[in-house]
C-alpha cells in the first residue's frame, strides 16, 4: 500500500513538475526563493501595528517566531525520521526531473516551504480577517502557489507538499490561539 501510494506519488510529481516550460521558469523560481515575499511580510506587519498597536504587534511578531521555529523543527524532524530522497536525489529520475535551482538538500519529507507558508497564511489570515475580508483566501493562494513552487523546481514530491500545508494550518491555527490568549492576558494586565 505504502509503495503503491509513493509510486503514485512520483508519476503525480513527474507530470506536475514536466508541465513547466523555461519562459516560466524564472517566475517559479522567483516564487520558491524566500526571501522573494518580504515585501508581503513587510505590508502585514504594518497593518497589525495599524489595527493592534505597538503591544499588539509585538505579542504577533513573538508568537509568529515561535510558529516559524516550531514549523520548521518539525519539518526537520519529520525529513530526519522519514529519509524519503528528494526527486533530484532519486537515481531513477536522474534525467526525468526539470530541476531548476541550485540548492537540493538531502530530504523532502516533509516541505519546509509548504509548511512555512501555510501556516503564516492562516496564522495572518486569522489575525487579519475582520480587517480585511477577503486576505485569507488571497493568503491561501499565495501559499498554495509557493507549495506548488516546491514541485515546479524539483525539490518536493506533492505529497511533500499536501503534508507541509496540512501540518502548516494546524500550527497556523494553534499559534492563532495562543496569540490570543496572550493578547487577553496583556489586556487584563493593563
Amino acid at each position: 500500500m505504502i509503495e503503491q501510494l509513493v509510486q503514485y506519488d512520483k508519476e503525480l510529481f513527474l507530470f506536475l513538475n514536466n508541465l513547466g516550460s523555461e519562459s516560466w521558469d524564472l517566475l517559479w523560481v522567483i516564487i520558491t526563493n524566500k526571501l522573494t515575499f518580504i515585501p508581503l511580510y513587510a505590508v502585514l506587519l504594518y497593518f497589525v501595528y495599524r489595527y493592534y498597536g505597538l503591544k499588539g504587534m509585538f505579542v504577533i511578531i513573538f508568537s509568529a517566531t515561535l510558529m516559524i521555529l516550531f514549523a520548521d523543527q518539525l519539518a526537520n524532524l519529520f525529513k530526519h525520521s522519514f529519509q524519503r530522497p528528494r526527486p533530484c536525489r532519486e537515481e531513477d529520475l536522474q534525467g526525468l526531473v526539470r530541476h531548476l535551482v541550485e540548492n537540493c538538500g538531502r530530504y523532502g519529507y516533509f516541505s519546509g516551504h509548504a509548511v512555512n507558508s501555510m501556516a503564516t497564511a492562516v496564522f495572518m489570515g486569522l489575525i487579519l480577517k475582520d480587517r480585511f475580508k477577503y486576505l485569507p483566501f488571497i493568503l491561501l493562494f499565495w501559499a498554495f502557489i509557493v507549495g506548488y513552487s516546491r514541485i515546479y523546481v524539483g525539490v518536493h514530491y506533492p505529497l511533500d507538499v499536501i503534508t507541509g500545508m496540512f501540518f502548516g494550518g494546524i500550527i497556523g491555527w494553534m499559534f492563532y490561539r495562543l496569540q490570543l490568549i496572550l493578547q487577553r492576558r496583556l489586556v487584563l494586565k493593563n
